[in-house]
């Protein structure tokens, strides 16, 4: 059956929105469900503060659901506004929008229930100090999410950019290359922010005093254990913003694709491996404050290694990119 341009551009712009809101809901609803368990459990311990953990329950469950809440929002704008033009590139673009944010909300997804889960166990444990439970459970819970915000600028961009008089070979490869990259790599940074921020509310709860010395060195390692999204954020505007003249051959395209495909898969390792290594270290600082000094270098030393693997994807994409 021959179908146009404009048909093309339809049926993408539906299956990148089936993927975008299928696969976006994956990680809110894992990160919710481990919320609410860890909120049963402390209730159990302590039912008369079952007013304070169910709030807190449903403000942690609020912040994971965000990313579903993106993922949302982006498919409904491939439903309703993103067809349209007579540009076949447009029809890889708005596919690569659906991947991009599809995969990009599942780590942020589930990495935000950790600090949600933990701080409402903790609430049983250390009653008096809802409050600060409640603080650090948001700090790094929004730091989860960041992931699924680069992914969502990417959508957009992939959703809205006009792709002029670009040739679609190989540019349809670089468009759902850019997809890939930051969607994929962001589901590691997402799920290893949320292990180093579950742990901070885990070590506030043992031990209230080490508040401001456990939240820097979360911190730290959210900071760290973000950079292998950067990584494929920056991949994806290389992809999206460096023009190639037009040609029949195929290898050119491939090497696009599978630039994109190298730093999206390569960034999901280092994210979670950054995070066990933010983990063990915020959980340490909570229990051994006065070797907080010796804990966040050994982190920032084993955080360094692992991202190295990230590197090496970046700079195989950035060969294929460049040189291939």
């Amino acid at each position: 059956m021959d179908m146009d341009t404009a048909t093309l551009i339809r049926l993408a712009s539906f299956v990148g929105a089936g993927m975008c809101i299928g696969l976006g809901a994956i990680g809110a609803a894992l990160g919710e469900g481990y919320t609410a368990g860890l909120a049963n459990e402390g209730l159990s311990y302590r039912p008369n503060k079952s007013g304070d953990i169910l709030k807190n329950m449903l403000v942690g469950q609020a912040i994971a659901e965000s990313a579903a809440i993106f993922a949302l929002v982006i498919a409904i704008l491939l439903l309703f506004t993103a067809s349209g033009g007579d540009n076949l590139l447009r029809a890889a673009a708005l596919l690569g929008a659906g991947v991009c944010m599809g995969f990009g909300a599942i780590g942020s997804g589930i990495g935000a229930g950790f600090p949600a889960g933990e701080a409402c166990k903790g609430m049983a444990r250390q009653p008096a100090f809802t409050s600060r439970l409640t603080t650090n459970m948001l700090i790094g819970s929004a730091v989860s999410q960041t992931p699924a915000i680069f992914s969502m600028v990417v959508a957009l961009m992939l959703m809205f950019m006009n792709p002029g008089s670009l040739p679609v070979m190989p540019m349809w490869a670089a468009y759902l290359g850019a997809g890939l990259s930051t969607g994929l790599a962001s589901i590691g940074s997402g799920i290893g922010g949320g292990m180093a921020a579950g742990a901070s509310c885990q070590g506030i709860a043992r031990n209230p005093e080490t508040l401001g010395q456990v939240t820097t060195t979360m911190l730290v390692g959210q900071a760290v254990s973000q950079t292998p999204a950067i990584f494929g954020l920056l991949v994806s505007f290389i992809l999206m913003f460096r023009a190639l003249p037009e040609t029949a051959a195929l290898a050119p395209a491939m090497a696009l694709l599978g630039a994109g495909i190298s730093m999206g898969f390569g960034g999901i390792g280092p994210g979670i491996g950054n995070g066990m290594t933010a983990e063990g270290a915020v959980a340490w600082v909570a229990r051994n404050i006065e070797s907080a000094g010796d804990l966040t270098r050994t982190m920032l030393v084993g955080q360094a290694v692992s991202q190295s693997t990230a590197i090496y994807a970046m700079v195989v994409s950035l060969v294929l990119i460049f040189v291939v």
